[in-house]
Order: C-alpha cells, then structure tokens, then sequence
C-alpha cells in the first residue's frame, strides 16, 4: 500500500512542479529565478519517487 501512495505522492509533486512553473506561485507569488528552480527541483523529486515506488513495487512481486 505504502509503494502506491508514494507513486501517487511522485506525482502529485510533478504536477505541483508544473504549477509553479506556469503560475509562478507557490504560497505567495514567486519571482521568475526563484520559480523555475523550484518547479524543476519538485519535478526531478517528483520522479525519484515515482522511480523508487516501481523499483520497491518491483522488489516485493520478485519476493512473491
């Protein structure tokens, strides 16, 4: 259950990544150089969760 929260979680921050890009606001308005670094550093986290989700996912059905 924990794998597929956290594959749920991955993407909601890759989605939350984006917002901050386009919308330029994450709890006040953010300046473009504050923004950008910060949408893309929640994307690539976004994706490390996403990335060890499958892999624990995978690990688990081997272990079966």
């Amino acid at each position: 259950m924990f794998n597929w929260l956290s594959l749920v979680t991955g993407l909601f921050y890759i989605v939350l990544g984006i917002v901050v890009i386009v919308y330029k606001f994450f709890f006040t308005n953010l300046e473009p150089a504050i923004a950008y670094p910060l949408g893309v550093l929640l994307v690539i986290y976004g994706i490390f969760r996403i990335y060890r989700a499958i892999s624990r996912i995978k690990k688990s059905r081997n272990e079966e």
